[in-house]
């Protein structure tokens, strides 16, 4: 049984929810976003969106709390955002940008220079001292945590120095080095 399936998802002010044929849409004051689904019967009822199911197998269970959790993320995205910060830890490694292009000095012998959708706003911080962070922020979850992704995966943080690219506040697991 889905616990997360059967809560109902409350709708903010100023965000507009409309199902047409199989198609959700919400509109807010930071964008509009569509989702596609199937197996599930999405109703809009005072102020609500209510995600039920047709049958009870395996799959329809499993798509009825999936269903409900995206459209929960896209409600709360056009309502108020996603953000991610990215930390880069290691001698040399810096970050600028230049409206929606990023450019990572990441220890290669040229800079990445990577352009980023027009939905993702982003910005880096460099202070003396502290290691750059770059913050992705958009209204659509899956597109800054897809962005966010391949950007640490450029250097993944390695477990000897912690030297990488790294989420603000994720813990490492670090390795003892050589004992002699």
């Amino acid at each position: 049984m889905s616990r997360i399936g059967n809560n109902p998802v409350a709708i903010p002010e100023g965000v507009t929810v409309t199902v047409k044929d199989n198609t959700i849409t919400v509109k807010g004051k930071l964008g509009e976003l569509t989702q596609d689904f199937d197996t599930v019967e999405v109703k809009v009822e005072e102020g609500n969106v209510l995600v039920t199911r047709s049958a009870e197998t395996k799959q329809h269970k499993a798509k009825h709390g999936l269903y409900r959790s995206l459209i929960n993320n896209m409600i709360e995205g056009v309502s108020k955002g996603w953000t991610k910060e990215l930390e880069l830890v290691g001698v040399g490694y810096r970050a600028s940008n230049q409206g929606n292009v990023l450019e990572l000095a990441l220890g290669f012998s040229h800079n990445i220079v990577m352009s980023l959708a027009p939905e993702i706003k982003v910005e880096t911080v460099s202070e003396k001292g502290k290691n750059p962070i770059i913050k992705l922020s958009s209204f659509d979850k899956q597109l800054v945590g897809q962005v966010a992704a391949k950007i640490r995966g450029f250097r993944k943080p390695e477990p000897y120095k912690g030297k990488g690219i790294k989420f603000v506040g994720e813990e490492l697991r670090r390795k003892a080095g050589k004992s002699a």
